[in-house]
C-alpha cells in the first residue's frame, strides 16, 4: 500500500459530505495548491534571511532573466506593473547596489538597468535555495515520470490560459 499524506485525508473526508467529487481531480488540485504554497514558504523564508522583499527578488529574477541587463520598459512589461512601479523599485534596487543604470549605447535618451555583481550572486543564491528544493521534490520521480508529469501539467495550463486570455 503507498504511504497516505494529508490531500488523503481531506479528499476522505470530503466525499461522504459531495457524493460526486472526484478523488483523483481533488487530489491533484489540491497537491498541486499545497505543493506551490510550500514552494512560495521556501521562497518567503530564504529572502527572510537574506533581508530581501519578494518585489525586490522578482525584479532581479526578472532583470536576470533578461542576461542580466533590460530596459526599464521591458522589466515594466515582464512585471506587469506601471512604469513608476518600477522606477520605485529601481531607485531601491540601486541604493542597495544590486543594480545599476547606465546610459543606452543605442539611444541617448534611453538608460539601461544592469545587474551588478552584487545583485547577481543575491539573484542566485535564492535561485540554488529554490531550485535545490525543486530538485528534492521532484528527485523522487525518475527523469521520464518527471517529463510526464511535465507533460501532463503543460496540458492542464493550456486549457487554463485558453480561460485566462478569453476573460
Amino acid at each position: 500500500m503507498e504511504p497516505r499524506d494529508w490531500t488523503d485525508e481531506h479528499v476522505a473526508r470530503w466525499q461522504p459530505v459531495l457524493p460526486d467529487l472526484d478523488p483523483d481531480i481533488e487530489g491533484a488540485v489540491t497537491r498541486m495548491d499545497k505543493l506551490g504554497v510550500h514552494l512560495r514558504r521556501v521562497r518567503e523564508r530564504f529572502l527572510a534571511e537574506s533581508e530581501l522583499d519578494r518585489h525586490e527578488f522578482d525584479t532581479l529574477h526578472a532583470l536576470a532573466g533578461r542576461a542580466g541587463r533590460a530596459t526599464p520598459s521591458q522589466l515594466t512589461a515582464d512585471l506587469g506593473l506601471a512604469a513608476a512601479s518600477v522606477t520605485g523599485r529601481l531607485d531601491a534596487l540601486e541604493r542597495r547596489g544590486f543594480v545599476r543604470r547606465t546610459p543606452s549605447a543605442a539611444d541617448r535618451r534611453r538608460v539601461d538597468v544592469e545587474l551588478t555583481e552584487d545583485g547577481g550572486a543575491t539573484w542566485l543564491r535564492a535561485m540554488d535555495v529554490l531550485g535545490h528544493e525543486e530538485y528534492r521534490l521532484l528527485g523522487v520521480l525518475s527523469a521520464d515520470e518527471r517529463a510526464v508529469l511535465n507533460s501532463m501539467l503543460r496540458r492542464i495550463m493550456i486549457v487554463a490560459e485558453e480561460r485566462d486570455s478569453s476573460q
